[in-house]
């Protein structure tokens, strides 16, 4: 699979990579019965609404870049109403 550099610098900042690792040890220990049944799903639940979030976030930037408009060049005149007083 290849891996999406537009997305990495916010997995990084995110620190997804440990909360995927965490998530694995989790279930590691409740193999090994280190941890409880019920503290292994309360840890995936409490991942499951970071992923939410940063689905959310990816969601927003997305809109965000989809609506934005380039800086620089000329500005749109049509958009000034030159009949109104500031």
């Amino acid at each position: 699979m290849a891996r999406d550099y537009d997305s990495s610098p916010v997995s990084d900042s995110l620190g997804l990579q440990n909360v995927i690792v965490g998530l694995a040890d989790d279930l590691q220990q409740m193999r090994t019965g280190q941890i409880s049944p019920q503290d292994g799903m309360a840890r995936a639940a409490v991942a499951k609404q970071l992923f939410n979030g940063v689905r959310m976030y990816l969601q927003a930037i997305k809109t965000m870049e989809s609506m934005a408009k380039p800086v620089g060049g000329e500005p749109d005149l049509s958009l000034i109403d030159s009949d109104k007083e500031t």
